[in-house]
């Protein structure tokens, strides 16, 4: 339990790190300086009002200074990492592959935030991440569908030409409906997890990505036009896939015999 309890304390020191990758990045700012300041006032952000989730709480969602309202986003960004670090610790526990998967879904929530605002997924995190996901895939981490053993080389190398090539072709078809981040995003999801992540990922996504869209549609006012990043469906399908991906496909496998 200790271990899990470490883990979660981690993901929430990470956690408010990729709060200030979400909020500078798409701008273009450095992510190492200036130190936390208020957007609102802009004055720095004192040690004990740092602290991830707690301060929040204790602040009531304002700053000290100026009493501007925080975004829950803050602590939810830092809940979810602590979340998903000690569900990768449980789930495939502390050996050589586990700093990787800490990366790997801490860059997607990244992704996902910056994606619900911008419309952009950085190529500063899929550009690196897709030689990182070869070189992993190839010979550190288990396919996700079996954990046993290495991925392999040609699997990862498959499995990064089917999310490019998939997600490229979607893009041509639909002229322009699918930017070029999901298809780098893509790439680096299939190099990390071999090509059938790559097929389950793309399913997940757009079966959540349909639903969110029905429901705005139907209940908020959204119409059929009405622009919705994908990005943030598909890092939760590629989250669903590394943790269940298993599951999934031995369900798969039972309900065709």
């Amino acid at each position: 339990m200790g271990i899990y309890l470490i883990a979660a304390l981690l993901g929430l020191i990470v956690g408010s790190f990729l709060n200030v990758c979400i909020h500078r990045v798409p701008r273009e700012q450095s992510i190492i300086w200036p130190a936390s300041r208020c957007p609102s006032c802009r004055m720095p952000i004192g040690p004990l009002d740092n602290i991830p989730v707690i301060s929040y709480i204790f602040l009531k969602g304002r700053c000290r200074r100026c009493g501007a309202r925080i975004s829950l986003r803050y602590p939810l960004v830092e809940s979810l990492n602590a979340l998903l670090y000690a569900g990768v610790v449980y789930r495939f526990g502390l050996g050589w592959h586990a700093p990787f998967y800490l990366a790997f879904v801490s860059s997607l929530i990244v992704i996902a935030f910056i994606d619900l605002d911008f419309q952009i997924i950085p190529d500063g995190i899929t550009l690196p991440g897709i030689p990182i996901g070869l070189v992993a895939g190839s010979f550190l981490l288990p396919d996700p569908f079996f954990r046993a053993g290495a991925l392999g080389l040609k699997a990862s190398l498959i499995g990064a030409a089917a999310g490019f090539c998939l997600f490229y072709l979607v893009a041509v078809l639909s002229r322009g409906g699918m930017g070029g981040g999901d298809i780098k995003l893509m790439a680096m999801i299939g190099g990390l997890t071999g090509w059938k992540s790559v097929l389950l990922t793309t399913f997940a996504g757009s079966l959540m990505g349909s639903l969110i869209g029905i429901f705005l549609m139907a209940f908020k006012g959204k119409g059929r036009k009405t622009k919705i990043p994908f990005g943030p469906f598909l890092a939760m399908g590629a989250v669903i896939t590394l943790f269940w991906g298993q599951e999934i496909l031995w369900m798969y496998l039972n309900v065709r015999r």
